[in-house]
């Protein structure tokens, strides 16, 4: 047996590394040394917090976290490593570069169906956001956007501007990223799309997908719809409550607001789509270079309990900061 570091939350703002023993390579098991893992600032954050609610201690539970919420507890799902020693059932991944939805550790035994190889034209340092990618897949299947649509997504954090990207790809869309942070432009700019500040962004939308995380941004994006219009509310909020302006045009112009959750494929992509397959499709979109634009910072592993606070504090900025291993 060999062990491992693995990044624990241990209470309100804090962090620590601990060791752990390895588990034995089961027959149809994997080893995989980290190469990188990301924060996925919103959802860790709100952990971090103490944040999670009880009635979602169990829904919100990461595939591989270990403890439990509030605090201690080791969790994150944004890691890519090598697979180095493999049971006889999964040899095959011997040498392959894998994603997992695993926390933040340097190394780690899963069965090997919980990991997808990378492809070969995805960096081992981009395909961290593949994660992240396959919840901004989701909210746009759940949008339902179609050919020609007008698209605002109000929010330009990481999760919005994926979402906003995939958006431009639709054929004949108009895509317009909201937000107050117009250092965020060129960002924008490399991914394909324009972004606005609120008072300028262009109103009679066909969609708008939410991805703030607060409540202004939220009445913000419902002010944007033209009649019948279908906003996609894709930010989590945890413990806390949000005002929202359901008042003025919100009934007489018919507006719709749809949750939408990673947690669940839509409805009617279910008979034919796993999570799995989700997955992998997000990881061959991220053969685009210009993804590239999302990755803002890089630490050591050895730093995260004091990086994780710092990335994850109120009112930051980072986009998709990785911890290097």
């Amino acid at each position: 047996m060999s062990m491992a570091r693995a990044l624990w939350i241990t209470g309100h703002g804090t962090a620590e590394l601990r060791e752990e023993w390895l588990p034995v390579i089961g027959n149809a098991d994997v080893e995989v040394r980290t190469e990188f893992s990301a924060v996925s600032r919103g959802t860790e954050a709100l952990v971090l917090a103490g944040a999670v609610p009880p009635s979602q201690h169990d829904v919100m539970r990461a595939p591989f976290q270990a403890g439990e919420f509030p605090y201690p507890v080791k969790y994150g799902y944004l890691s890519v490593g090598t697979v180095e020693n493999a049971g006889p059932r999964a040899h095959d991944l011997v040498g392959r570069t894998v994603f997992c939805l695993h926390p933040h550790q340097d190394r780690y035994v899963v069965p090997a169906s919980a990991v997808l190889p990378v492809p070969a034209g995805v960096p081992s340092s981009r395909a961290v956001l593949a994660g992240m990618l396959e919840t901004a897949v989701n909210g746009v299947w759940d949008a339902g956007l179609g050919i020609g649509d007008r698209v605002s997504v109000v929010g330009a954090g990481v999760l919005g501007l994926l979402v906003a990207t995939l958006a431009a790809r639709v054929p004949g869309t108009d895509v317009e990223a909201v937000d107050v942070r117009a250092d965020r432009s060129r960002i924008a700019d490399a991914l394909g799309f324009r972004l606005v500040a609120p008072d300028d962004a262009r109103r009679e939308r066909d969609v708008v997908l939410h991805t703030s995380g607060t409540g202004a941004g939220l009445t913000t994006g419902l002010g944007l719809l033209g009649d019948e219009g279908l906003l996609a509310e894709l930010s989590w909020y945890g413990d806390r409550s949000v005002e929202v302006g359901l008042g003025e045009g919100f009934h007489s112009r018919r507006l719709t607001i749809r949750a939408s959750q990673v947690g669940r494929v839509p409805p009617a992509r279910a008979p034919r789509w796993t999570t799995r397959r989700r997955l992998a499709l997000a990881l061959e979109l991220l053969a685009d270079p210009r993804f590239e634009a999302l990755l803002d910072g890089e630490s050591s592993f050895a730093d995260a309990p004091t990086v994780l606070p710092s990335v994850a504090a109120p009112g930051g900025d980072a986009l998709c900061h990785r911890f290097r291993y």
